[in-house]
């Protein structure tokens, strides 16, 4: 995975109030891809959280996806 990347969440993060199949984007690739930093952002592009992530909590959305919305706390 790389920079700029966009990201599906394989886990729910709640104590950032994301949820699996929530999809960001990778910021940062940190020594080689044993960690990634990515930002999770609103509709309107409101930044909702950047979180330091290991591989297995992220995979890289397929082309074939369709992406879905839904309503976050505000």
């Amino acid at each position: 995975m790389n920079e700029h990347d966009m990201v599906v969440l394989t886990r729910p993060l709640t104590d950032h109030g994301l949820e699996a199949g929530d999809v960001g984007a990778i910021v940062h690739v940190y020594e080689g891809g044993q960690a990634f930093e990515v930002e999770f952002v609103a509709g309107g592009g409101t930044p909702l959280a950047v979180v330091t992530l290991e591989a297995k909590d992220i995979r890289v959305v397929d082309s074939s996806e369709i992406l879905h919305v839904r309503r976050v706390a505000a």
